[in-house]
């Protein structure tokens, strides 16, 4: 049986470069009263608790401490960034084994304690390891999800709103499939604040083949985004760490929105036995629904073959 649940606490298991972003975006954000920090280097989790305490009292009361895997029982979230860090010319499929190992340990230990919160997935291959935490940890799979997409979305609506001069709060686009080469924009639903993509870049002056030509351009640069910042400084890390924040605010205000996270799917979209990114329902409880947006026949085409990359991706591993 499940342990009760505190919905003020949250857990942080690596504390690298994205679970210390992370726990800073998270201590920031007022979203939790207490925070625990696990790293395999124990020495590391408590270096960054006692920095990450001091910008307390310039923000909001919390108890931020380096713990041990007894102490996430009753975490309402807790976030697994632990993992090896992709390297300039890896892919993020290329970490698959190190990782998989990686997280065999943990979710041991997760299984061991009957943890009753929401296991949020943020390492990477981020598709592969939530499919392997959903079997693995022994939790439903509602409550087992990864961040998918999230920052490829955030990404695109940044791009997005910076070519069309517009607040891009107000873009509404998706990445959807793998959070990797195989992903796909689903540009068949994209608008600004309602109004078609077509016709408010009509509205802004251009033609249609700038339109056609910024689509190319806007999804290429988000797919390479990650290598090109890993090129210049090494690793990624704050850009996640604000798509980890909007993930935590949606499960502890129980908000019902809709993010592209990675979740299982069994039957939606053609694709059966694989997790991946699709607009779903995120609240208290985790994934509570998808969301059954139209694609064209490309894009359901493409979701259908990401998916297919991340099953034979998949071959060999046992669970």
């Amino acid at each position: 049986m499940s342990k009760p649940v505190n919905h003020r606490k949250v857990a942080v298991v690596g504390c690298g470069f994205v679970g210390s972003a992370s726990a800073f975006a998270l201590m920031s954000s007022g979203l939790f009263s207490e925070m625990v920090l696990l790293d395999v280097v124990h020495e590391k989790a408590e270096g960054e608790a006692m920095d990450i305490s001091h910008g307390t009292s310039l923000a909001s009361p919390m108890k931020i401490y380096a713990g041990d895997y007894d102490d996430i029982a009753d975490a309402s979230v807790i976030v697994v960034t632990a993992g090896a860090n992709q390297k300039p010319g890896e892919t993020r499929l290329d970490l698959i084994h190190k990782n998989i190992s990686i997280l065999s340990g943990i979710m041991k230990e997760i299984r061991e304690r009957e943890c009753g919160g929401i296991l949020l997935m943020v390492a990477n291959p981020v598709d592969i390891l939530t499919y392997y935490a959903i079997k693995a940890s022994g939790m439903p799979a509602g409550r087992v999800f990864g961040s998918g997409t999230v920052l490829d979305t955030a990404r695109l609506r940044y791009l997005l709103g910076s070519k069309l001069d517009v607040d891009s709060r107000s873009v509404h686009a998706y990445v959807i499939g793998e959070h990797g080469d195989s992903e796909i924009v689903s540009w068949s639903n994209a608008n600004v604040s309602g109004v078609p993509l077509a016709d408010f870049f009509a509205l802004r002056g251009y033609g249609v083949d700038d339109l056609e030509e910024t689509m190319k351009t806007i999804a290429d640069d988000v797919k390479n985004s990650a290598y090109e910042i890993i090129q210049r400084k090494r690793a990624t890390y704050y850009g996640i760490a604000m798509s980890v924040r909007r993930i935590c605010t949606a499960i502890v205000k129980d908000e019902k929105s809709v993010l592209p996270v990675s979740t299982m799917l069994n039957g939606a979209y053609g694709i059966d036995d694989a997790a991946l990114s699709v607009p779903a329902i995120v609240g208290r409880n985790g994934v509570e629904g998808l969301v059954p947006v139209s694609l064209s026949e490309f894009e359901r085409t493409a979701l259908v073959e990401s998916a297919r990359v991340l099953k034979k991706n998949m071959e060999g591993i046992e669970i």
